[in-house]
């Protein structure tokens, strides 16, 4: 099926300095090093996806650039100024925010409340109200669910409330950790499109997906993360065509 946004459609990216830029990042839990010289630039406008298999450090990656993770050696820059060992809040407030693996909402929460929490940096009333009124016009289900425990939702419900409360900081670059995990792809789909929504009011995105065709079909680049370090990078479309790509992870 042809994507309804993506590449094709979009015409918005901008050239010269990037607005996010890893410089030769390196990680590790204690002694075990799960990150080598990682080098990734996401520019205005663009949707950028990571691919790999479980475990290959994409999560790793994504935590790292919100910093929640310090890394051993490299920078990472943001509109040109550095942010390696800025606290996770900083970040935030720069325009960076994360949809966490897993959703991470605070299941005793309601719904809600859940999404306020996605503005605790922010003090204008009256924006942070349009963006509340933004997240229930792209997510109705969760205008319906407002005041139910997120604890109480279903699996998609909860992706929705964790997408709802990283807009909610109105950032200017999203992290998106696994997106698909444990949705049906219908659901995926729905969530995508509402990404594509996301994605042309102007925020540029930086999506991390172990589903290669799903991530590839709606970026217009793509960086492939094996064992810790960057081993293919390119357009989407020359991706998706590469045949170690094509045996690796679409089984063709």
């Amino acid at each position: 099926m042809e994507p309804t946004w993506g590449p094709g459609t979009l015409k918005r990216v901008e050239s010269g300095l990037a607005m996010l830029e890893i410089r030769a990042i390196e990680v590790a839990y204690g002694d075990i090093q799960v990150l080598w010289g990682i080098n990734l630039e996401v520019h205005q406008g663009e949707i950028v996806s990571i691919i790999g298999s479980n475990g290959a450090g994409k999560s790793t990656l994504i935590r790292t650039i919100s910093g929640l993770i310090r890394p051993l050696r490299g920078d990472i820059f943001y509109r040109g100024t550095m942010i390696t060992h800025q606290p996770p809040s900083e970040i935030v407030m720069r325009g960076i925010s994360q949809v966490p693996e897993g959703r991470k909402l605070f299941s005793g929460m309601t719904v809600q409340e859940n999404l306020m929490m996605g503005s605790y940096c922010r003090n204008n009333r009256q924006e942070i109200e349009e963006d509340l009124n933004f997240v229930y016009h792209l997510f109705p289900r969760l205008a319906e669910r407002r005041k139910q425990i997120a604890g109480t939702l279903s699996g998609g419900e909860q992706q929705m409330s964790a997408i709802g409360r990283a807009l909610m900081s109105r950032p200017q670059l999203l992290l998106i950790d696994e997106l698909s995990l444990g949705l049906s792809p219908l659901l995926v789909d729905n969530l995508m499109e509402a990404i594509g929504q996301v994605h042309r009011r102007g925020t540029s995105i930086l999506l991390v997906e172990q589903d290669v065709q799903i991530a590839l079909e709606h970026a217009h680049r793509g960086y492939v993360l094996e064992t810790g370090r960057i081993v293919l990078s390119g357009l989407s479309k020359d991706l998706l065509e590469n045949p170690e790509v094509r045996r690796s992870y679409l089984g063709i």
